[in-house]
């Protein structure tokens, strides 16, 4: 007989004081911290606790007894329930001064290195539609509440964004604000066309279904691009070795259904200039290693950016908002402190497709490119051509086997480093090799302030943190970019 599961208390009357990670905010209740989703500082609400440990706790507000002044009406109608904005019930002051503070908490917790002073965030100029991607699963089940599921509504299919913890349905979305309207048409003219038409909706378990995925991207050119994923027909068990034969034969996937609907999108929307289709039978939505075919228009956009054009494909990484990347590329120029006279030479690790080497370049004697994916490479390649741009180069593969001590003996020592690195921050050895070359100036841009503060400890022996820029890139979410620039000691 399994033991009865401990009830675990409900608190009364806590103030939220804080926000934390993840978009959650934090109250503390003794010695214990608490965090909860959903709540701004200043709100007094009684807390369910789900899940406690020794010196933290999880819990969601059950009841509000007051509500801060901070907050404010959220725009979005699935606000609680997409997960994506979680921050729209702060005025997006307020959630440009927490985030400030959310960076240099960071850096002064984690890095421990001397700062100084902060210089005030960049907000985005656009706080809707600012976005250029969207990206929708299609599911055979749509998810419900707890509440629809006691009433026993039924599971439809959807498309929209896909729940944590529910892997394998999607919460529909009728409405986002975070891109241009276009792209509430389009999806919600594909829903009515699939329903109308009676088409299937990918089975996430059963990994079988006709409408997948759709990507949205446009651009500020006026250009819009879609690609629509289409999945097989019926799933077949079957070795490694005979699912890629599937994938090269495309004997599941139904061509003439998928090009009746393409044709139906194609004239209902004439602003869509690059309509892609992809057929992805695999187990995961990614289709970076699949053939992307063009059923109208041309295969790619085009993104531009002072001046410069950027040749953006179904496949390629841009960030998702144009007009505050600009605002952060001219940040990590400015830090640069490139000298066009002297003609220094940079180095640009994590280059991406390669837009801040070509953002730079001008002011360079030549601009080194290092990034572990091959087809953004190529890009890099591309939009300094088509840009007329001669001194970059660009290197593909894993950054701390590329970016060695014989390699920069090669391609010559960096006068600059500007470093983009994922997430996860850099690699050891790749600090390591930073440290031995010894560049006057590092310029490290951040989507993760935590894994840039560790990585801020680790050149601290050689080098000062001589400013701090956040950036916000995503408004009324939590995350924020940060732009730090390095100064090497013995220089000073």
């Amino acid at each position: 007989m399994s033991r009865k599961r401990k009830e675990l208390p409900i608190l009364e009357q806590i103030e939220i004081t804080d926000v934390a990670a993840e978009g959650k905010a934090m109250a503390r209740v003794n010695d214990l911290v608490v965090f909860v989703p959903w709540v701004v500082p200043g709100d007094v609400v009684d807390l369910k606790i789900r899940k406690k440990k020794h010196h933290y706790a999880e819990a969601e507000a059950v009841k509000f007894h007051k509500r801060s002044e901070q907050r404010t009406e959220p725009f979005c109608p699935h606000f609680g329930l997409c997960g994506g904005c979680k921050w729209q019930m702060l005025p997006y002051e307020e959630q440009l001064r927490w985030k400030q503070k959310q960076v240099m908490d960071a850096l002064t917790r984690i890095g421990k290195v001397e700062l100084p002073e902060c210089q005030p965030i960049l907000g985005s100029k656009k706080t809707h539609e600012y976005r250029n991607k969207l990206d929708f699963g299609c599911s055979n089940k749509q998810w419900l509440t707890e509440q629809q599921l006691r009433e026993g509504v039924p599971f439809e299919p959807g498309i929209g964004f896909h729940i944590s913890g529910a892997f394998d349905k999607v919460l529909p979305i009728t409405s986002c604000a975070l891109m241009d309207n276009l792209n509430n048409d389009i999806r919600n003219w594909l829903y009515d066309y699939a329903t109308a038409h009676r088409l299937t909706f990918y089975d996430l378990r059963a990994q079988e279904g006709f409408l997948r995925g759709i990507v949205m991207r446009n651009s500020l050119s006026g250009e819009w691009m879609v690609t629509v994923q289409f999945g097989p027909k019926a799933h077949v068990e079957a070795s490694k070795e005979a699912a890629e034969e599937e994938c090269r034969s495309e004997s599941l996937f139904d061509r003439e259904e998928a090009l009746q609907l393409l044709e139906a999108m194609h004239t209902r929307f004439p602003q869509i200039t690059s309509l892609m289709y992809v057929y992805n039978p695999k187990c995961n939505d990614t289709f970076g290693d699949l053939d992307v075919k063009c059923y109208s228009g041309t295969p790619f956009i085009y993104e531009l950016m002072e001046g410069l054009r950027f040749k953006v494909g179904p496949k390629s990484f841009y960030q998702t908002n144009t007009e505050q990347a600009h605002e952060l590329y001219k940040v990590a120029r400015e830090f640069a402190g490139l000298d066009s006279s002297a003609k220094p030479i940079v180095y640009d690790l994590y280059t991406g497709t390669g837009t801040i080497a070509n953002f730079v370049a001008r002011e360079a004697r030549q601009v080194i490119g290092i990034e572990y994916v091959p087809e953004a490479i190529e890009d890099a390649k591309v939009n300094s051509e088509i840009n007329d741009i001669t001194n970059t180069r660009f290197f593909a593969g894993d950054m701390k086997d590329i970016l060695t001590d014989d390699f920069i003996a090669q391609h010559g020592r960096p006068d600059v480093v500007i470093t983009d690195p994922p997430r996860a921050g850099m690699h050891a050895d790749v600090v390591a090799t930073i440290l031995r070359a010894a560049p006057e100036r590092i310029v490290y841009v951040s989507c993760n302030p935590a894994t840039q503060a560790r990585d801020l400890s680790l050149l601290d022996e050689a080098y000062r943190v001589a400013r701090v820029q956040p950036v916000d890139m995503f408004p009324h979410t939590q995350h924020v970019e940060n732009v730090v620039l390095l100064t090497r000691r013995s220089a000073e």
